[in-house]
């Protein structure tokens, strides 16, 4: 019998030797302190997509007050011009991506360069952002006061393109016919930068961040409001003081207004790589309290005046005094006894309030246009299991369709796409990772059946598009579906014509995604349409543990065959010494596992046990070497982050003048040399949501002492859920473990989606 986490350890099988072997000596510092994020290199802070973004899931999700750095890793998007095909099949991953996420972000941009006038609600956006944007733009005018708070109906979606006909495929275009250049900042502008941020005893390493977030006129923009450098990634607010006052002297305080304009937008940029959409105006105004701020409130209403914030009412408006009489002035009797419900109102960045608005319109639209079509009984009929039968005959009538389920439920949207494709439509499977590809690829039995979401977005992979700019697709099943955050989901939602079936699948217990948003989760909280559950169980002892953890409940499992192993340790030094020994010796021998199919899976990044410290010693075992390209060498196992929110593994094969040349499951990738330090990391050892949508063969799970802190259920849920055949848990925790799993949930999100899907109109079916 196998012990259980958190309970009196077995003894763990005689196959695995470092269970008699004494433990190593421990480092000279002792344990360390948990680190969740890191606070000691402001570059790991500021690019959670280089780290998976696992540092700010075990931090605290509540409205931001503290000092970690903050910045938005998708500042260096860069926007396309027309180019040549022939350049364009030559563009990186990253670079193909980025382009995927052209029109929306060249939206947003049309939306800032028009500030000078007053927009008009539904021209650049629609439903309630158009309106509270409109508002903004009439309180800059004079023609409204800055205190209003407000609140408008959505429209009816407006009416969409139609869906491509069936009836054969269309050659796949070109990946992109403008390829996307960076709009490197000259020489000059990032000279006038450099000049003002010596000037204000900034680094002069800000130079070019600070230009290519602020534009050519950086310098112009930071000698008139020198906090605009808090937009800069990794910048704090009491750098920024300090910037400030050297540049402007006693002309600058606490209650600037510039100030309290950038330390909002700060704290909205911040609470996003924590997940959220939109933060409390309450919490806003009360981390703007502990900044110095000595009227919050005056502070938030500038932001919002200024545009760095739009402003939302979320729940039902006070009753009106006027409109609680009649015309002889005396109240009804039931307006009397009703008590108004609270408004809650909420601060969001105009981007993201973009992006939840088009998901909701677009889902809307999705679900208004179905059509029934072809005859899906028999498809139903003939599916390998009910759960099966149950998603093909509601994917039948529905344009939208939820699905959730464990790792074993992945085989119904395959049975999907498979019977959909019998049909004669044209039906793709996308995932977030090449090998969640792969093995939804080998589950509906075609190659050409399954994409990963970012290859099908920048046109890389899948069917191409049609002559109107949407996807050639009939059906469209996103798996993974937790890892969508708004942006993402937009640009998606876009991309689907009318008519077009949408079914997102997913495991709801998992961590969700690196970016803002819980799109999943707030498509099943609003319940807007069909929702399939699966009663398909995920097989073993692993499939028990894991499925036990998803309700709350870490319960002792039969393991006869060591599938699930227990290593108690002491410390972090043991921990280390523990895990070397399972990935190098005991699970190979045991298994016939090789090394290099066994993932290690940690906590946090820092300590001295997270994956810095992990990945350190694992590469002097497995693959020792001088790390002469620039700290890699041919053969290490790395992480590659083409953008933010992607964690791609892969093998280091050579480096040249031209970068470092990665195998990524199959695909040669080359990472310009001035890359390779932010986009590559050695990936022996990951994080919980770098191997979100990942599975191996074999797992180790390292929870040492100071990992406490950032345990929570899903966190263990998504570690324990990645290996199929062996769990190995180095566990240094004691009681820790159980008590996250029984009384630590997922964290809150803040975001919008959810209260506008319940709003959007939906087809009776949806009911």
């Amino acid at each position: 019998m196998t012990a259980l986490p958190g309970e009196t350890p077995g003894t763990v099988g005689t196959d695995t030797p470092e269970a008699a072997e004494p433990p190593a000596a421990t480092d000279a510092e002792g344990p360390a302190h948990a680190e969740a994020p890191d606070a000691d290199e402001s570059a790991e802070a500021t690019e959670p997509a280089a780290d998976g973004s696992d540092d700010a899931e075990t931090s605290s999700e509540e409205p931001p007050a503290g000092d970690a750095p903050a910045g938005d890793a998708s500042t260096s998007a860069s926007t396309g011009e027309e180019g040549e095909a022939a350049a364009a099949a030559a563009l990186s991953e990253a670079q193909a991506e980025l382009a995927a996420q052209r029109e929306l972000r060249e939206k947003i941009a049309k939306r800032k360069a028009e500030k000078e006038g007053p927009v008009a609600a539904g021209t650049k956006l629609s439903g309630t952002a158009a309106d509270l944007l409109a508002a903004v733009r009439a309180v800059e005018s004079g023609e409204k006061a800055g205190a209003e708070f407000f609140d408008s109906p959505a429209p009816a979606p407006a009416p969409r393109r139609a869906a491509p006909a069936p009836a054969g495929q269309p050659p796949r275009p070109a990946p992109a016919s403008a390829a996307p250049v960076d709009r490197t900042a000259s020489p000059e502008a990032v000279d006038a930068v450099r000049a003002v941020l010596t000037e204000g005893g900034a680094p002069e390493a800000l130079a070019r961040p600070a230009t290519g977030t602020l534009g050519e006129q950086a310098a112009e923009l930071l000698r008139a409001d020198p906090w605009q450098l808090l937009a800069v990634p990794g910048v704090r607010p009491e750098q920024a003081d300090g910037f400030a006052r050297a540049l402007l002297g006693a002309a600058c305080g606490p209650d600037d207004g510039r100030r309290t304009a950038a330390l909002v937008g700060w704290l909205l940029e911040r609470a996003a790589l924590q997940g959220h959409t939109a933060l409390d105006a309450e919490a806003v105004r009360a981390a703007l309290a502990e900044r110095a701020v000595s009227d919050p409130e005056e502070a938030v209403r500038n932001a919002v005046e200024e545009g760095v914030a739009l402003v939302f009412q979320e729940g039902t408006h006070p009753t009106e005094p006027d409109a609680a009489y009649e015309e002889d002035g005396e109240a009804p009797a039931e307006t009397e006894a009703e008590a108004p419900e609270p408004v809650q109102v909420l601060l969001g960045l105009d981007r993201y309030t973009l992006a939840e608005e088009s998901i909701a319109d677009g889902l809307a639209r999705l679900m208004n246009a179905c059509e029934k079509g072809a005859d899906w009984a028999e498809a139903a009929a003939a599916a390998p299991s009910p759960s099966a039968a149950e998603l093909i005959r509601t994917a039948a009538t529905a344009g939208l369709v939820a699905h959730s389920g464990g790792e074993a439920a992945r085989a119904e949207p395959a049975a999907l796409i498979a019977a959909a494709r019998g049909l004669g439509l044209r039906a793709l499977g996308a995932t977030h990772s090449e090998d969640g590809r792969r093995r939804l690829a080998e589950a509906v039995g075609a190659p050409d059946a399954a994409v990963t979401l970012a290859g099908l977005l920048s046109n890389a992979e899948g069917p191409g598009r049609d002559e109107d700019g949407a996807l050639a697709l009939d059906l469209l099943v996103v798996l993974d579906a937790p890892q969508l955050d708004v942006e993402g989901a937009a640009v998606l939602v876009e991309a689907l014509a009318d008519g077009v079936r949408l079914v997102l699948s997913g495991d709801p217990g998992v961590l969700g995604s690196a970016g803002a948003g819980r799109v999943f989760a707030d498509v099943l909280a609003a319940r807007a349409c069909p929702q399939v559950v699966s009663r398909t169980p995920d097989p073993g002892p692993i499939g028990e543990l894991v499925s036990g953890i998803g309700i709350g409940e870490l319960t002792q499992v039969e393991a006869p065959g060591k599938e699930v192993v227990i290593v108690p340790v002491r410390d972090a030094g043991e921990a280390v010494h523990r895990t070397v020994q399972l990935v190098a010796d005991s699970v190979p021998r045991a298994f016939s596992i090789p090394a290099g199919d066994t993932q290690v899976i940690t906590v946090g990044h820092g300590g001295a046990a997270g994956t810095r410290a992990l990945n350190e010693a694992l590469k002097q075992r497995l693959n020792p070497g001088p790390g002469r390209f620039g700290g890699f060498d041919p053969g290490d196992r790395v992480i590659h982050v083409p953008a933010p929110g992607r964690a791609v593994p892969g093998v280091v094969r050579s480096a040249d003048a031209e970068g470092l040349h990665l195998d990524c499951g199959g695909v040669p990738v080359v990472v310009p040399q001035e890359r390779v330090e932010s986009a590559v990391r050695h990936g022996w050892a990951l994080s919980a949501h770098q191997a979100a949508g990942m599975r191996w063969p074999a797992a180790v799970v390292v929870l040492p002492g100071d990992a406490a802190a950032g345990l929570s259920r899903p966190w263990v849920y998504t570690a324990f859920g990645r290996g199929e055949r062996h769990l190995s848990v180095v566990h240094g925790v004691d009681q820790a473990l159980p008590h996250a799993v029984a009384q630590i949930p997922a964290q809150e999100r803040t975001t919008r989606l959810r209260p506008l899907l319940e709003a959007v109109p939906t087809p009776d079916a949806a009911s």
